[in-house]
């Protein structure tokens, strides 16, 4: 062997850049306000002066682009959403941050019937082209009135696009593309999700509004979720491989649009699904998922979809409650062995 070879097999290899989704996303949003002025966001504590987000989000950016562009607003959700939407309408990119999800239904009148149906009460001459930026999630101790997951109430709303990543890659690209995207789109960030770590994608990296990924390869079982419950399922897949059962995992990333070509098909090829969300099982988004593969695919499915989803009442403040109402790794497992064991 020569001693080049040698060189070539012995280098140290080059480390990769990780980033956490908080960084991911804030690098997302200084990328897009640097390539278009028309990008701005309003929210409660974004500039500088107010610590750059309750979660670092903004962190640098009203430094970088002034506060006329990163401007923190009194708490009035309805004047962040009712500022952007008509600031949408005048041809500019806004983002508006409400900083729990539950806050959003302070501000249904101006997402629901206005930002959500100007463009079909136009014919389609006037776009609304803003990003609503919104954070929850179960498991922190916040309480029935901060932690609801409500992407059902918004995926019913024909207009809106819904969005909630699972890493901080998909994170960046999705907000860049979110933004660019001449609709609203709500992005919902989950909090216990902020810290994750990703390789770096890099400057101006995109992922495309409606589509899925597969997280893993399987045969035996589709498992389709999205969000934070993703690194539960894969948990469970790389456990149940230890006993012979391939498990597919389906990140939705988008939930509307809806990727229904890349489900279905994975559908079709294992025969069974199991559709888990973190957002009350009832009414939610898995049985919409579960009632088209059981209309499209009856004759291939070998047992019913299972649906896994929260606990049909508010999200309990105390810790050993909160805990026992988040789906978790024993139903998801539980559901996938019923799915195997079924007998039709």
């Amino acid at each position: 062997m020569s001693d080049t070879a040698t060189l070539e097999t012995t280098a140290p290899q080059a480390k990769v850049k990780q980033i956490t989704v908080v960084q991911a996303l804030n690098a997302a949003i200084d990328e897009a306000m640097a390539a278009d002025e028309g990008v701005i966001l309003l929210g409660e504590d974004v500039a500088a002066k107010q610590g750059g987000g309750v979660f670092k989000v903004s962190s640098g950016l009203s430094e970088k682009y002034g506060e006329h562009r990163i401007r923190a607003t009194p708490i009035s959700e309805q004047a962040i959403m009712g500022a952007c939407v008509g600031a949408a309408l005048a041809g500019m990119r806004p983002i508006a941050e409400i900083m729990l999800m539950n806050f959003v239904t302070v501000a249904m009148d101006q997402i629901v019937n206005h930002a959500a149906k100007l463009r079909f009460m136009s014919g389609g001459q006037t776009n609304v082209p803003m990003v609503i930026r919104t954070t929850t999630g179960v498991g922190v101790g916040f309480g029935g009135q901060h932690s609801d997951m409500l992407e059902a109430w918004f995926a019913h709303v024909p207009g809106l696009k819904i969005v909630t990543p699972s890493n901080a890659a998909d994170a960046k690209g999705l907000m860049r593309s979110a933004i660019e995207c001449n609709d609203p789109v709500i992005f919902i960030e989950n909090i216990l999700c902020y810290g994750l770590k990703s390789d770096d994608p890099g400057a101006d990296y995109r992922v495309p509004l409606g589509k899925a990924a597969i997280a893993r390869e399987g045969s035996d079982v589709t498992l389709i979720t999205y969000g934070r419950t993703v690194l539960d399922t894969l948990e469970v897949a790389e456990t149940l491989a230890g006993e012979g059962v391939s498990v597919e995992v389906i990140d939705l990333r988008t939930i509307a649009p809806y990727d229904e070509p890349t489900v279905t098909a994975s559908v079709r090829k294992t025969g069974r699904a199991v559709v888990l969300h973190e957002a009350v099982r009832s009414y939610g988004t898995g049985a919409e998922i579960a009632s088209r593969l059981h209309e499209s695919l009856f004759n291939d499915l070998k047992a019913p979809v299972q649906r896994i989803g929260g606990a049909f009442s508010a999200v309990p403040m105390a810790s050993v409650l909160e805990q026992a109402w988040i789906p978790n790794k024993d139903e998801i497992t539980a559901a996938i062995r019923t799915t195997l064991d079924w007998k039709r």
